[in-house]
């Protein structure tokens, strides 16, 4: 899906920090944001992020 080497050089474009990726989307715990990525393409726009929900921060934390 998404390359390794990209994924390692990606970071949340509002807190700067490390993102993980979760099935289809990329996770960045320290905003509480889901970054979609689409047809392989990690769309790193705040406001097309969607806030993460309690439940998803504490799994993946």
């Amino acid at each position: 899906m998404i390359d390794k080497k990209l994924l390692d050089v990606l970071v949340c474009p509002k807190s700067k920090q490390k993102l993980i990726l979760v099935g289809e989307e990329l996770f960045s715990l320290e905003s509480k944001l889901a970054y979609p990525i689409n047809d392989g393409i990690p769309i790193l726009l705040v406001k097309e992020a969607r806030e993460l929900t309690p439940e998803e921060i504490n799994k993946n934390s």
